[in-house]
């Protein structure tokens, strides 16, 4: 069983842990969001948001993908809590309404960054 917790906001910028246990339903709830971001449209949706808002065309424009395709992922989102949709006429903007996985994201990417720059110099050296 999972006995730790990492927490992610750290006034350093580092990840810290704490040696909590995990009910099973947070258990459920963490893995639920992780399968949520494992699907790369979404994060891609994500990425395209930022901090601005746009509507589905936008996204389909900037994204590259489908309309029914882009639908689907914002709705997963949506359903999630991760963005949020404001109605102007015909039209319906999203923007990130969880900035919490700029976050997550960003300690994803650091660490991968990290990973890859340590398995880059260890083939150098076998050269």
């Amino acid at each position: 069983m999972i006995d730790r917790q990492v927490d992610f906001i750290n006034h350093m910028g580092k990840a810290t842990i704490r040696k909590e246990k995990l009910s099973d339903a947070a258990l459920v709830m963490v893995a639920n969001r992780f399968r949520l971001l494992a699907e790369p449209t979404r994060l891609k949706i994500l990425q395209t948001l930022g901090t601005a808002e746009m509507n589905v065309s936008e996204l389909v424009e900037t994204t590259g993908s489908g309309q029914p395709n882009i639908s689907k992922h914002l709705g997963a989102l949506l359903e999630a809590g991760v963005v949020e949709r404001r109605k102007e006429g015909l039209n319906a903007y999203y923007r990130v309404a969880d900035e919490s996985i700029f976050e997550l994201c960003d300690s994803v990417c650091t660490r991968l960054k990290t990973q890859l720059e340590t398995r880059q110099n260890a083939l150098t050296r076998t050269l």
